[in-house]
């Protein structure tokens, strides 16, 4: 406890030169070389700096503020992140062995591959003395409470064996193939998660909700589940039919289609993926899937790269995790379909013009209505004309994006980042915008 401790609205910023001398006296230090002393920097403001492959062992960031810092690399273990706000940081195959990370706020941050055996993510919370002398809370950025919280963050093939997280907030994030094997996580919360090949033998799930999750794959041997909670958990015989039981290969099948495209219908067939899980289909992207149906289908964890799929339907379709980044989507129909924590960089949803028998031209518009992008990645993809109605944008990134004439009608935006975004007459709540 500190007598002067400053507000998160009050962090003095640090400078990346200033950091960097940081670094470099540590580097010293650990070596036990003249002029070195331990990083000790709590309660700065550090946002979008670059730490990238620094070795910041033992180190101490108590209480900073860490938005969008680039952490990726970094040895960080056995340091403190105690109550810091990490929303957004990148901390791929970062070493976070034993690291502190209680009371953190790190919603959206990329922890992909990171290890984070041993870690402490229990509630943690800084006390200060208010005016009147008496100890009082100090406010957390981000977010109020004590918890731990890692909402849409994305920690697929992490290590976080023997970790304690007791009573943590682990919603809407991607933990697909990470080991969780003999940690606490008593009272955590994975509802919304992707738990997909996960190991979970031996852990505590005592009063776990994993509600709404996908637990396809994951080992949950001699595991304390006394109160866990999994209703509407998505296992592996509620992923979609298998792509063999169609009779043909996806090329012979895709060949069918290419046909039934270039006649219009008057010869081949259109490929109809409608219920069938597509998660193991390998090199997915190179197949040409314009026109396709895949209503219901499952594409979680995809990589979808630059993948041609125009004018197809994929209503109620599982994108959660995929990479379609530079993907061509123009003129689909994507209603209610789930797009949690994928990224969709430069992506292509605006409409496709076509001509009609009679010479006229009918404009095919992107329709999402309904769909789900919570802490999706959308940075400069163009959604012109879109249809957006109740779509739930919560803690997107919509940097850069064109949404000129697209229709946001009832969208939720809570959390969006939406700089530089182009809204010229889109149907959109402006004040739902402010109170973002």
């Amino acid at each position: 406890m500190r007598d002067h401790t400053p507000d998160p609205s009050e962090l003095p910023p640090l400078t990346q030169r200033a950091l960097d001398e940081i670094i470099e006296k540590h580097r010293l230090f650990q070596r036990g070389q003249n002029g070195g002393a331990r990083a000790v920097v709590q309660y700065r403001d550090l946002s979008r700096l670059d730490f990238k492959r620094a070795n910041l062992s033992h180190a101490d960031f108590t209480g900073c503020l860490l938005l969008e810092a680039d952490l990726s690399e970094c040895n960080l273990r056995s340091s403190a992140f105690f109550a810091a706000d990490l929303r957004n940081a990148i901390l791929k195959d970062a070493d976070c062995t034993r690291t502190d990370f209680r009371g953190a706020y790190m919603a959206g941050a990329d922890m992909t591959r990171t290890n984070l055996t041993d870690a402490d993510m229990r509630e943690g919370k800084i006390m200060k003395r208010g005016k009147q002398g008496t100890l009082e809370d100090r406010k957390r950025s981000g977010g109020a409470g004590a918890k731990t919280i890692l909402t849409g963050a994305k920690l697929s093939d992490a290590n976080m064996t023997r970790m304690q997280a007791f009573g943590a907030d682990f919603s809407d994030a991607d933990f697909s193939n990470v080991d969780f094997s003999n940690a606490n996580l008593a009272e955590v919360t994975f509802e919304g998660a992707n738990l997909t090949d996960a190991d979970l033998s031996g852990a505590n799930l005592s009063d776990v909700n994993m509600r709404g999750s996908v637990i396809a794959g994951a080992l949950l041997q001699n595991t304390e589940t006394g109160g866990l909670d999994m209703s509407g958990a998505v296992t592996e015989r509620e992923m979609g039919d298998k792509l063999e039981n169609l009779g043909k290969s996806l090329p012979e099948l895709l060949e069918e289609h290419t046909l039934w495209v270039a006649t219009a219908g008057r010869s081949g067939r259109q490929l109809d993926l409608s219920g069938y899980d597509m998660r193991d289909v390998i090199d997915l992207k190179r197949f040409p899937l314009t026109a396709i149906r895949a209503e219901k289908a499952n594409f979680l964890s995809q990589d979808l790269r630059g993948a041609e799929m125009q004018s197809a339907h994929f209503d109620h379709a599982d994108f959660r995790d995929c990479d379609l980044t530079d993907a061509d989507l123009r003129a689909s129909s994507l209603k209610y379909a789930q797009f949690s924590r994928a990224d969709l960089t430069e992506a292509q949803l605006c409409p496709l013009e076509f001509k009609n028998p009679d010479g006229s031209v009918r404009i095919q518009r992107v329709n999402l209505s309904g769909a789900n992008f919570r802490f999706a990645n959308m940075a400069h993809a163009d959604l012109r004309d879109c249809i957006l109605m109740g779509v739930d944008f919560s803690n997107t990134v919509l940097r850069g994006a064109d949404l000129r004439r697209a229709d946001l009608t009832g969208a939720i935006l809570t959390g969006a980042i939406l700089d530089d975004v182009k809204l010229d007459d889109a149907i959109i709540d402006l004040a739902a915008i402010r109170r973002t």
